[in-house]
């Protein structure tokens, strides 16, 4: 190995593993990548479908329809992006996002051609893409707490509310 290879190696960016710390279960990611690849599908599909017209809201519409799927399949599956040299990097750093920037990108990537040009073809091709940005929302929001927990919260706020009111009784008095 050659000192220039040494030094590549050095420099070059760790693959992104996914944190540990974000709260997703392995099924919920894979249901989010997937989710993810069939909105790219439906987007593509319903975008070239959408540019078949001679009104230039629709082909604006369908252009970027084909974008979003783009991107969709460079963020959640860059093996189906190959032949792009920057798949594998772009990937990596939609990995590091956090689950609410994933949602509202993909929500606001989704809503955009709709805006533009309101057609059922427009709003059925771009649901899945919309539906995978509520799903890395409702990752964002965290794990349900156990009734256990929240029992114990309510009755720490029960108990020091009245521990407040019967401070401004005293208080009065």
């Amino acid at each position: 190995m050659s000192a220039q290879d040494e030094q590549f190696q050095a420099a070059a960016p760790e693959p992104a593993a996914p944190s540990a710390d974000d709260g997703m279960t392995w099924w919920y990611r894979w249901l989010c990548r997937i989710a993810g690849v069939i909105g790219g599908m439906s987007c593509a599909i319903a975008g070239l479908w959408n540019c078949v017209t001679i009104n230039p809201l629709n082909i604006a519409a369908g252009v970027w329809m084909m974008l979003n799927a783009f991107v969709l399949f460079l963020c959640e599956a860059p093996f189906c992006c190959q032949f792009i040299e920057f798949a594998n990097a772009v990937s990596a750093r939609a990995d590091k996002l956090r689950a609410w920037q994933k949602a509202a990108f993909y929500c606001g990537m989704a809503v955009f051609p709709v805006m533009l040009s309101l057609t059922l073809t427009t709003l059925f091709g771009n649901a899945i893409a919309f539906a995978t940005g509520v799903l890395y929302g409702l990752s964002a929001l965290g794990k349900k707490g156990d009734a256990i927990s929240y029992a114990r919260i309510h009755q720490q706020q029960k108990q020091m509310d009245e521990e407040k009111l019967t401070g401004t009784l005293e208080g009065q008095a």
